[in-house]
């Protein structure tokens, strides 16, 4: 997807009809949708290099949904402001709180150089929680062995979808 404010809306959109495409509760799609929205949003804003798009990939695998989104900047690692907490007329630094917040755990995969992807997971349990626990979200090296992911459809072609934003 394009690095813009409009290829972060698109993932949140493409995402929002696969998670009602797999019939997943209400709940866990909007949870879903909101962190999305965090990851490709961050992408768009700080993963940015002219010319290198961002990926999104929703996998749903033993009763885990997990949200990447990969960006060309793996020099530039995500991290949440230690203080002061951001001025209520401050119009970012509260992305990874509410990452934390919603996701059940959350990490950094590296490489291959020069990309990271931002990773958060919501545990797919039948009934809907009030507050979720969050994670620490330090770098962590994921794994994907001996499991068979659910994966998105693949997206349509874009070759005129990006935009001068």
């Amino acid at each position: 997807m394009s690095p813009t404010p409009r290829g972060a809306r698109l993932a949140r959109l493409l995402a929002t009809e696969w998670l009602r495409a797999w019939d997943l509760p209400h709940y866990t799609t909007e949870t879903a949708r909101h962190l999305v929205a965090e990851l490709a949003a961050n992408a768009a804003i700080h993963g940015h290099l002219p010319g290198r798009s961002f990926h999104l990939a929703l996998l749903a695998s033993g009763g885990v949904l997990r949200v990447e989104v990969t960006d060309t900047r793996g020099d530039d690692l995500p991290h949440r402001r230690q203080s002061p907490a951001p001025d209520t007329e401050s119009e970012s630094g509260r992305g990874l709180l509410l990452v934390e917040a919603l996701a059940d755990r959350w990490g950094v995969e590296l490489g291959p150089v020069p990309r990271k992807t931002v990773w958060a997971e919501l545990d797919l349990s039948p009934e809907p929680r009030n507050v979720r626990s969050g994670g620490a979200g330090a770098p962590q090296k994921g794994t994907r062995e001996g499991k068979e992911p659910h994966q998105a459809p693949p997206l349509p072609p874009t070759a005129g979808a990006h935009s001068r934003e």
